[in-house]
């Protein structure tokens, strides 16, 4: 099975797996797309590519991983999630049902993060 086809679940529930941020190193493909949205977003310039992007950290290895290179190192649910209760993901939390930093992130405008907090609850809630 190719490292992008196993699931790799965030503290909030999102599948890491496939994720072309987390795949920046990994994958040529995902490192195109990926750099072509920094370019957009104005966080590399148009002379600057993937090696800039992983020097400077612009990629991800997960909840897990070294904070150094954490898409987003301050989220709420990481903090809490793996940092104040040393969990995994957030299907192991006793307030996985309740917890308000879960339905803010679900309610968002993105509708992935809602799938996976959804993921979340109906595989461990």
């Amino acid at each position: 099975m190719a490292q992008a086809d196993v699931e790799m679940l965030a503290a909030c529930g999102l599948d890491c797996g496939p994720c072309p941020i987390r795949r920046i190193p990994l994958d040529a493909d995902a490192a195109e797309q990926m750099i072509g949205w920094f370019r957009k977003m104005g966080w590399l310039k148009e002379s600057e590519g993937v090696a800039e992007a992983i020097e400077r950290g612009m990629y991800c290895r997960g909840c897990q991983g070294d904070r150094a290179t954490h898409w987003s190192g301050n989220c709420e649910i990481l903090l809490c999630c793996v940092d104040e209760r040393d969990q995994q993901h957030c299907g192991q939390c006793a307030e996985l049902m309740s917890c308000e930093k879960l339905n803010a992130f679900a309610g968002d405008e993105h509708g992935h993060h809602g799938e996976a907090v959804a993921r979340l609850r109906r595989r461990f809630g």
